[in-house]
């Protein structure tokens, strides 16, 4: 652990708000619209946080601890990767099976909690967001193999990304790992055209109905662990170009880089329609070729 490992785990965990705001900015001008301010999610989490919070009669306290465990889980998670171009907060051989693991384990609590509200919408999303969630972890773990790949077998994250930029692997390898990465995060963190965090029609929600029966502060917990999700996963994809330079430059490289691609994703989000549920699955199969490939390119 270093000090500008520290420095910049403080630094997601303070901005994570702040990258939805980019994207939904950028979202916004691609569609010919003013939108909300990128600070717009600050404001919201404060004003949950003032509200009450009313639980189903039905529930049980898996309802009450599912937005802490997946707040909880996208912190370690987040933890995990290296920002600083060097090593993340908590850096051990096999971490990255551990970062899988957690992402999984918060998603099933999410889901576990949607399941106990006791009502049909959550239910339905939880479905939905499970059937997600097996082609996205699949493409998960093949980017990761991918990257390992291309690092001739680092099984850290902070050493797979550091790998990634002085390693052996071409750069058609690596921009194949970023784009498989990319359908991954749009899956994670229900972004477009996997899912759409601003419509109002239960229908076709995936993330927000699992969540549209909880309020207050546990709504509050809930759309941070989705932001830092979104970011986390982000620095996951940007850490394959920060250069190899001192940490302050490197931090500095990785937020310009983060900003940038919450404003490619915003802008993903409004120059492309929603895709039906049927053809998700396809679009994450795709992602795992993509990773594939980019295995097979790293490792020679």
């Amino acid at each position: 652990m270093t000090g500008s490992a520290i420095v910049g785990f403080v630094l997601l965990l303070a901005a994570a708000p702040l990258i939805p705001g980019v994207a939904v900015r950028a979202k916004s001008l691609a569609t010919g619209r003013r939108g909300a301010p990128i600070f717009q999610l600050y404001y919201d989490l404060a004003k949950q946080w003032r509200r009450g919070t009313v639980y189903s009669g039905t529930a049980s306290s898996v309802v009450r601890l599912a937005p802490v465990a997946s707040l909880v889980t996208a912190v370690v998670a987040a933890a995990l990767v290296p920002l600083d171009g060097d090593r993340a907060l908590f850096a051990f051989g096999g971490d990255v099976i551990a970062f899988a693991s957690v992402l999984a384990l918060g998603r099933f609590v999410l889901v576990l909690g949607a399941l106990d509200t006791g009502s049909s919408l959550p239910g339905m999303g939880a479905s939905r967001d499970v059937t997600v969630s097996v082609f996205a972890e699949v493409a998960l773990f093949t980017t990761l193999i991918g990257l390992s790949a291309a690092t001739q077998g680092g099984d850290s994250l902070s050493v797979m990304l550091r790998g990634a930029v002085a390693g052996p692997n071409t750069a058609t390898a690596v921009t194949l790992l970023a784009l498989a990465m990319l359908a991954v995060l749009l899956a994670e963190a229900g972004r477009g055209p996997v899912d759409d965090p601003a419509t109002h029609l239960e229908l076709t929600m995936i993330h927000e109905v699992m969540i549209l029966d909880h309020g207050g502060p546990d709504l509050t917990l809930l759309f941070y662990a989705a932001a830092l999700r979104f970011s986390m996963l982000g620095a996951v994809i940007v850490g394959l170009f920060v250069p190899a330079w001192p940490a302050a430059g490197a931090l500095a490289a990785t937020a310009g880089l983060l900003l940038v691609l919450a404003a490619v994703v915003g802008v993903i989000e409004g120059t492309t329609a929603r895709l039906r549920l049927v053809r998700i699955p396809q679009f994450l199969v795709v992602a795992t070729v993509l990773a594939a490939l980019a295995t097979v390119l790293g490792a020679h």
